[in-house]
């Protein structure tokens, strides 16, 4: 939908994708172990502090990572070498990303399909990553060599301390898709617009932390753009306010799946692909009441195309993007950084919508195209916003810093 985010999302159009996870994944190696100091020049050892609560709410709410992890130094690739891996990487994310998003507008809502049980698509998508994480694990441990993926053994302990970051997942995924299913792809980036937004309020509200002006401002950009968009979709005759909800709802989801996943890491050894696995096992069993209580397997057994392969073959798709996104997310960030995949996301967003238009022939409004550029324009304000903050205060130094600075021979 990253410290790498890496695919907390198994299902559907994970957020924004936001996710972050959202949806860093790979933990970095600590700081340098020793350094000289002192009048004598012995080598003192420096240990990092462990990360406060509070800490690492912040870093899943504003999708940075530890600054101490970051600032270590790496050898440098050649620069096209480098070049050539990001473009590779980025073009990956946008082709799963957008890839995705029409195919799953095609499962919940096409007139040639006519399948009107989106909870069932959504399960299906989350069992597929579920096969897909322990056929890995098996091969991983059959090709130990050839194959990089943690060994998976369901716990029934670690799936219960998983379980409120699932419910949260469920939502997500859920309304993701549930959006999806009732507004055209043309305005799903903008009725899902308020990830954001919900950002810095639940900054706030759970971390009574304050956001600079700017960033404010370039909110109530992106809300602007978002309250324009309704506006012209209900001018058009093509607004749902049932999908509209949903996108709200999406969006909130997708900033507290940032947090829990942040604070249960710890339960999956810091693995992001165990989390993913537990994640999923407890969606599959989740929705299950769900598909009873809506009737959707009744619908599905009166499905024309239930025998048919082409049919089962477009859901197992749907299934393998949804696994994929969570890693091509991971994988840009990992080439790039968490601030450069959200404006790679935000551009991503930018051509879809383009290529949605011009798919479904739509016919759109100067205010309509007006709304949409806010919404992306104000998201890629609030990115270079928080990057430069977070920049100066990585560069002010520490009171006690000054301090020692000031104490000289």
């Amino acid at each position: 939908m990253g410290r790498g985010r890496r695919g907390w999302h198994g299902a559907g159009a994970r957020g924004r994708e936001q996710e972050v996870v959202s949806r860093g994944r790979g933990p970095g190696r600590g700081a340098a172990s020793a350094a000289l100091g002192g009048a004598g020049g012995r080598p003192v050892r420096s240990r990092r502090a462990p990360l406060k609560r509070s800490r690492i709410l912040h870093m899943a709410l504003m999708g940075a990572s530890d600054p101490t992890v970051e600032a270590e130094a790496s050898e440098e690739k050649p620069f096209l070498l480098r070049a050539v891996q990001i473009a590779l990487v980025v073009s990956l994310y946008w082709v799963t990303s957008i890839s995705m998003v029409f195919l799953n507008k095609y499962l919940l809502n096409s007139p040639s399909l006519r399948l009107d049980t989106p909870i069932f698509v959504t399960f299906y998508q989350c069992l597929v990553t579920t096969l897909l994480c322990k056929g890995l694990s098996a091969l991983a441990a059959c090709c130990p060599g050839a194959v990089d993926f943690p060994s998976l053994r369901l716990d029934f302990r670690v799936a219960r301390s998983i379980l409120p970051l699932s419910v949260v997942f469920i939502g997500m995924i859920t309304f993701n898709n549930l959006c999806l299913k009732y507004v055209g792809v043309a305005f799903y980036n903008v009725g899902r617009s308020l990830t954001t937004v919900f950002n810095v309020l639940l900054s706030y509200l759970l971390l009574k932390q304050t956001t600079s002006f700017y960033a404010l401002l370039a909110c109530g950009i992106i809300i602007g753009g978002f309250w324009l968009g309704v506006d012209q979709e209900g001018a058009e005759g093509t607004l749902s306010w049932t999908g509209t909800v949903f996108g709200v709802l999406a969006s909130l989801c997708v900033s507290l799946n940032a947090i829990y996943t942040k604070k249960v890491l710890p339960a999956v050894d810091g693995s992001i692909w165990r989390l993913t696995f537990y994640n999923n096992v407890n969606a599959c069993v989740l929705f299950l009441p769900l598909l009873l209580l809506l009737g959707e397997l009744q619908t599905l057994r009166s499905f024309s195309q239930l025998g048919s392969a082409h049919f089962w073959g477009m859901m197992t798709l749907g299934g393998l993007f949804g696994f994929a996104i969570g890693y091509v997310t991971g994988l840009q960030i990992k080439f790039t950084s968490p601030l450069t995949h959200n404006v790679s996301g935000t551009a991503k967003a930018c051509a879809q919508t383009v290529l949605a238009v011009l798919y479904y022939e739509d016919t759109k409004s100067f205010l309509w195209w007006t709304s949409n550029m806010m919404v992306l324009g104000g998201s890629s304000a609030y990115t270079w916003v928080r990057g430069w903050e977070m920049k100066k205060v990585q560069e002010e130094p520490s009171p006690k810093e000054e301090e020692k600075s000031g104490v000289g021979v």
